[in-house]
């Protein structure tokens, strides 16, 4: 499978690259063309503060942030674009600011919590921003966003490193990569899946951490 693989650059940071790899790939929510292995930007350091620093453009001149939530493993990425957010510049809105990062539980049945001692202080009446791996159907966003209402949070912007989708509930999804960058990237519903209804195997069971090759 890996012998497929197709290098992706960045279009506004030439230091950052994913990895591609097209075939037939089941998520939690969709059936999808192409994995994007996203894990080398997540786990090098040298990556993640160049993605956490690309994110911070995005932000730095136009919204004020007091916490970022990190959801797939992106917690070193987060810690690096609250690092860029908050150093001096002319115009910056975060210039010298404490930015916390924070990481929800999961509940068995998978629904998102905060325990009190962090609800009270980083994300209750908090200016948030939401940092994700990838979004492809928007289901994991509309999980978060769901929890942080529920805690009160004021939702300021939605981070990915790919995103398939532009939007959700009118919040724009400001990400690294996006569906234009993959040639030929399609996420199904898995009733509608080409490549089920023409009885092809699934490579791999895939996720924001990386991936299971079917067996």
């Amino acid at each position: 499978m890996e012998n497929r693989s197709i290098q992706i650059v960045c279009s506004r940071n030439k230091n950052i690259s994913l990895r591609v790899i097209p075939g037939h790939f089941a998520t939690n929510h969709s059936h999808i063309s192409h994995y994007i292995d996203i894990t080398g930007i997540k786990c090098h350091s040298v990556a993640a503060k160049q993605a956490g620093e690309t994110l911070a453009r995005f932000y730095e001149n136009n919204t004020s942030i007091d916490t970022i939530i990190c959801m797939d493993g992106c917690e070193i990425i987060g810690a690096f674009l609250a690092n860029a957010l908050s150093k001096s510049s002319l115009h910056g809105m975060n210039e010298k600011s404490d930015i916390c990062i924070v990481t929800p539980e999961f509940l068995p049945t998978g629904q998102l919590f905060f325990r009190e001692n962090i609800e009270e202080s980083m994300i209750k009446e908090k200016r948030v921003l939401l940092l994700l791996a990838s979004a492809t159907t928007g289901k994991t966003i509309n999980r978060a966003l769901e929890c942080l209402k529920y805690y009160a949070a004021n939702v300021v912007g939605i981070a990915a490193l790919f995103s398939a989708i532009p939007e959700k509930e009118g919040i724009s999804i400001d990400s690294l990569f996006t569906q234009d960058d993959i040639q030929g990237y399609r996420t199904y519903e898995f009733r509608d899946c080409p490549f089920c209804q023409q009885k092809r195997k699934i490579d791999a069971m895939v996720n924001g951490y990386g991936y299971s090759k079917a067996r």
